[in-house]
C-alpha cells in the first residue's frame, strides 16, 4: 500500500470515528464522473489526492476546523473569489472553511498541491494569501496528528505563530 493510499484509510478511518462519537453522518462521496465535470467547469483538474478524498471519503464535512467543502460549494466560493477584488489566484482552490471568513485553499495547479490560507480580515487583499502547508497530504497528515496550524493555540510555541505571505513562497512552488 502506498502513501496516500495509507493517508486516505487514515482520514477513513478518521471520518468513521467522528461518526460514531457525533452521530453525524458521514457525508456521501462524489460520484465517479464529478471530478472531470469539475475540473471542466473549473478549467483545472482537482489534485489526484484531493479527487480521491471526495470520492472515496466524501463530499465533504470532514477534516480541520468546519471541515471539507462540498465540492460545489468550493467551486463556488472560487468563482466568487476570482471574480472580486481580493487578487484570488488562478488555479486556487478554497477546500475548508476556517471561520472568519478564512479559508485553506489547495493550489491545484502546483506539482505538491500546496496549502494556502485565505485570511482576508487584515481588508488588504497583499496582506490576504499565507503559505500553510508544503502539500495537501502534509496539511491532512497535520490534521489527523494534531500538529497542524489549527490546534488549540495554547499548544503553539510563539516561534510555531509566524506564518510568511505567499508571495515569499510561490515563487519557490
Amino acid at each position: 500500500m502506498n502513501e496516500t493510499e495509507q493517508l486516505l484509510e487514515q482520514v477513513t478511518e478518521r471520518v468513521r470515528d467522528s461518526v460514531r462519537d457525533h452521530g453525524k453522518p458521514l457525508p456521501v462521496p462524489l460520484g465517479a464522473g464529478e471530478g472531470d465535470r469539475a475540473a471542466h467547469r473549473l478549467g483545472f483538474a482537482l489534485p489526484p489526492l484531493l479527487a480521491a478524498l471526495y470520492t472515496r471519503v466524501g463530499d465533504g464535512g470532514f477534516g480541520p476546523e468546519y471541515g471539507l467543502l462540498p465540492l460545489r460549494q468550493a467551486m463556488a466560493e472560487y468563482e466568487a473569489g476570482r471574480a472580486s477584488d481580493w487578487g484570488w489566484p488562478e488555479g486556487v482552490l478554497p477546500i475548508a472553511d476556517l471561520g472568519c471568513g478564512m479559508y485553506a485553499c489547495v493550489d491545484c495547479r502546483s506539482e505538491s498541491a500546496g496549502v494556502l490560507l485565505f485570511e482576508p480580515n487584515p481588508g488588504d487583499p497583499g496582506l490576504a494569501w499565507y503559505h500553510l502547508s508544503p502539500s495537501l497530504g502534509h496539511w491532512l497528515r497535520d490534521w489527523l496528528d494534531g500538529t497542524g496550524w489549527f490546534r488549540e493555540e495554547e499548544e503553539w510555541g510563539e516561534e510555531e505563530m509566524e506564518q510568511g505571505l505567499w508571495a515569499e513562497f510561490s515563487s519557490r512552488m
